[in-house]
């Protein structure tokens, strides 16, 4: 990605977190690496399984 794009996703993400906290009333949570990094991983699988044509479902948990 080029330098003005990279500064212009910069911009936009930050212009989302300020206009959610605003609107809503949240505070900023820092997301850490481990969560993009697991949410990477689920989209990755799900990409998988679909060109093998299955699909993944959650597990029930029982109480």
């Amino acid at each position: 990605m080029d330098k003005p794009k990279a500064v212009t996703a910069a911009a936009h993400k930050l212009a989302r977190l300020i206009y959610t906290m605003l609107t809503k009333g949240e505070e900023y949570t820092n997301q850490s690496r481990d969560y993009y990094e697991e949410r990477y991983r689920e989209r990755v699988l799900a990409q998988r399984a679909a060109q093998l044509g299955m699909q993944i479902l959650p597990i029930a948990q029982s109480a």
